[in-house]
């Protein structure tokens, strides 16, 4: 197996020399990195003093080790003296470090290839090719990322910096959006865009329209990317756990063709409609929209796609329809769902942060809502775990007002006249009017700007929103 004994004991002899040396490598360097357990003993007796504030040296040790009948195999406290004499300077400290790490790395290589080969043997009746192959890119990932060196500290010149060409972004593109467009003016105005490395929640009860409006934000963002040659917009990957995908392109083939779903799937469409529709279906072949339908998925298997998705067509936005149907690690359902919520919301904000993408989740809502009058949701109807609120860089509701209005109608009462009912009805169909094909989507939160409500309209046939006239309503 890959090893370097003298790079070991040279490293040793540089932390006994100066101690100085262990904070070149404790940040990445662990005990078990090194290729002989007496090694990786001496390093963390060593790192215990050190973090003490004490000396770390033979001396010191001495007593560590003195009945250790492992060391004294290779030559017991006198071996810490010789291990002293083959130290480096604390400047090739960090190299000597690395390179031990190095090595570590691909010795976990050798041993994972050997557990991929043992898998694909084995011929679990319950374990697929497509699952050993997940597993298998989940722990390359995992090997990977568990000793990054390069996070840490940096000088606060690097953030101003990195800063000053975020808002250099924005300053330079029309709408000031440093963001992916969801396409829709007011919202884009008060976001400023989906902005890379967030979390964003869209929330409601069902009826509202969560998956319509992630669908619209979906389509705008691809076809922005599409016709401004990658400079706007987005790849968009969906994870769409509640509807297949065939489902989800008739959603989109219906807004943009201007034809009822419901007709659609029913084969009602007059020759017209269905040449209409067939023309629209060719627009959308090059929409770089890529749809995952699996059922269940796990927020592990959701992450290990969207990486390779990142890799393949340099994905720029993922949408998840929905958060609750993504099950968490099968570790922690003992914990409970709360538990498993909390893990899967941390799972998207870690993804958002590690792809540098907006990740845009929709989330049911508790019946809670429900019982107050007027039912608009607030952050405490999330459902199941606070953590939703509280790992979210953005937070936003759908409420729309003629959904309940709808199922308010009136009931003709034994003891009321016929002109009473017909006023009461007429009262209700005049409220139902005034808010018909209206909906607000309320930003509760957001973390980097403000919060209100954006006015928007709906239109159900075709399940899509659009940007409303404030202006031409006031005059009718």
């Amino acid at each position: 197996m890959p090893h370097n004994p003298e790079a070991e004991k040279s490293l040793l002899g540089a932390i006994f020399v100066n101690n100085r040396a262990y904070e070149t490598v404790s940040e990445f360097l662990k005990p078990e990195h090194f290729s002989y357990p007496q090694h990786g003993r001496i390093y963390e007796a060593c790192a215990k003093l050190i973090d003490r504030g004490q000396i770390a040296d033979p001396i010191t040790l001495k007593r560590y080790f003195e009945a250790d009948e492992n060391l004294a195999n290779i030559g017991g406290p006198a071996y810490l003296a010789e291990l002293a004499g083959s130290a480096v300077t604390v400047i090739n400290a960090g190299e000597y470090g690395h390179l031990v790490y190095d090595l570590f790395l691909k010795r976990e290589l050798i041993a994972l290839g050997e557990d991929v080969v043992n898998s694909a043997y084995g011929g679990e009746v319950d374990e697929s090719a497509t699952t050993q192959i997940e597993n298998a890119e989940q722990g390359l990932y995992d090997l990977a990322t568990a000793g990054e060196y390069e996070g840490g500290f940096q000088a606060f010149k690097d953030s101003v910096i990195a800063a000053i060409d975020i808002a250099t972004v924005a300053h330079n593109r029309e709408g000031g959006l440093a963001g992916v467009g969801t396409g829709f003016r007011d919202l884009d105005s008060l976001l400023g865009g989906l902005h890379s490395s967030d979390l964003l929640i869209l929330a409601g009860r069902p009826g509202m329209g969560k998956t319509a409006l992630a669908t619209n934000i979906a389509y705008n963002a691809a076809y922005t990317y599409q016709h401004s040659e990658g400079r706007e917009g987005a790849v968009v990957g969906f994870f769409s756990l509640e509807m297949s995908a065939e489902q989800l392109a008739s959603r989109i083939l219906s807004e943009q063709s201007d034809i009822s779903s419901d007709r659609m799937r029913k084969g009602e469409l007059a020759n017209e409609e269905f040449n209409r529709l067939s023309a629209a279906s060719t627009t959308l072949h090059q929409i770089p929209i890529f749809i995952d339908d699996t059922p269940a998925l796990t927020v592990s298997a959701l992450r290990t796609r969207a990486r390779r998705l990142k890799r393949q067509h340099n994905l720029g936005l993922i949408v998840v329809d929905y958060l609750q149907l993504i099950s968490g690690a099968g570790t922690n359902r003992n914990d409970g769902r709360v538990q498993e919520v909390s893990e899967i919301t941390r799972g998207l904000k870690t993804l958002a942060k590690e792809l540098e993408v907006p990740v845009l989740a929709l989330s049911q809502l508790s019946r809670a809502v429900e019982q107050r009058e007027p039912p608009r949701p607030q952050l405490s109807d999330l459902r199941e775990s606070g953590s939703i609120e509280q790992d979210a860089d953005v937070v936003a509701f759908i409420y729309r007002e003629e959904y309940y209005l709808e199922r308010k109608k009136p009931g003709h009462r034994s003891d009321e006249d016929s002109g009473k009912y017909e006023e009461r009805i007429q009262r209700w169909e005049e409220a139902k009017e005034k808010v018909a094909n209206l909906a607000d989507v309320i930003v509760a939160k957001q973390r980097h700007g403000p919060i209100g409500d954006v006015p928007m309209r709906f239109t159900g046939a075709f399940t899509r929103f659009s940007d409303l006239d404030l202006h031409h309503i006031s005059e009718d």
